[in-house]
């Protein structure tokens, strides 16, 4: 169930990373309002919060690692959704190799 909880974190914190890093690209890179870069700016605030709720035993650097690749999943499939752009076998392949990564740096069983 830790484990459950720990993935639910990790992707909650991707979802905000992404959500509000594209609310500030649409604000300025394709002109929409402030209120855009304002909401942005909250939803990534709460991405710097969100790490801080896994386990008390797992390291900044751990988490960090971890969520480093289950962004790149998370990129992947915002790319997917949303730009419309369909990922080949490559960037598939690179995912999975990403996920068997945050496997064995969070979760792998220490002594």
């Amino acid at each position: 169930m830790e484990i459950v909880k720990s993935l639910f974190y990790f992707i909650i914190a991707g979802i905000f990373e992404i959500g509000g890093g594209y609310l500030i690209w649409l604000w300025l890179r394709e002109g929409r309002g402030i209120l855009y870069g304002i909401a942005g700016s909250i939803i990534l605030i709460l991405y710097g919060i969100v790490p801080t709720l896994q386990p008390q035993n797992a390291s900044f650097g751990r988490v960090y690692a971890t969520y480093g690749g289950i962004f790149i999943v998370l990129s992947i499939l915002w790319g997917w959704q949303v730009d419309k752009v369909v990922p080949d076998k490559i960037d598939l392949v690179g995912g999975a190799i990403a996920l068997v990564g945050v496997g064995i740096i969070m979760y792998y069983p220490r002594g």
